[in-house]
């Protein structure tokens, strides 16, 4: 077995193992919205859930030299954002949301996606989204990198409603192989549901 210590590779270096260990993992598609009223969009796949009580998610959004993001700023300014779920029915739109667009321009807009009123935030979501999260920002928390500049910022909402398409919810149940979420490996590699197994927990 190979023997590493983090401290003596590139960040670089790290981040390439991390992303090949750490799959498959969950894309959060977060739209916000700029103090200039420009609707955001971007694909993160550092994302989790927090706690059921309240509901929470986080979803950490790297920075580049220390600058946040259009979405950190956004999220910051408004406490607010909308976590999506990435489904194969629009996963080629949210990679195009990826492109590095200036914070005048939205990226909605560039990938052809369809703006949908929040029914508790002033932020828009996304129509085409089976299910999507309006969530208020509970904390943001710089980590990483130096005091002056950290590497990332860590968004902790509360989800205040939620949006569930019909046909993927029954009985209070998401049916995964109908919401056919996509998730992140590494580099440009994706994954689909795959099989399903269960496995029983001791008592």
């Amino acid at each position: 077995m190979i023997a590493i210590d983090p401290s003596t590779q590139s960040e670089r270096d790290n981040y390439k193992l991390l992303i090949g260990s750490i799959i498959p993992r969950p894309i959060a598609f977060v739209t916000t919205l700029s103090k200039e009223g420009v609707l955001n969009a971007a694909p993160f796949s550092y994302f989790t859930i927090v706690t059921a009580n309240p509901p929470m998610v986080a979803v950490s959004v790297q920075r580049k030299g220390g600058v946040r993001k259009d979405t950190s700023r956004n999220a910051v300014d408004s406490g607010e954002f909308v976590v999506h779920i990435s489904d194969e029915s629009y996963i080629d739109a949210i990679n195009q949301t990826a492109a590095a667009l200036p914070p005048d321009e939205s990226e909605v807009a560039l990938a052809g996606l369809t703006p949908a009123p929040s029914s508790r935030l002033a932020v828009p979501g996304i129509a085409e989204a089976s299910i999507r999260m309006e969530c208020v920002l509970e904390q943001a928390i710089p980590l990483g990198g130096t005091a002056d500049a950290p590497a990332a910022d860590l968004l902790i909402g509360r989800v205040v409603y939620m949006h569930i398409d019909d046909a993927i919810y029954e009985d209070g149940h998401i049916d995964p192989q109908k919401l056919m979420p996509v998730s992140r490996l590494a580099g440009s590699s994706y994954a689909k549901l795959g099989e399903m197994f269960a496995i029983d927990r001791p008592s």
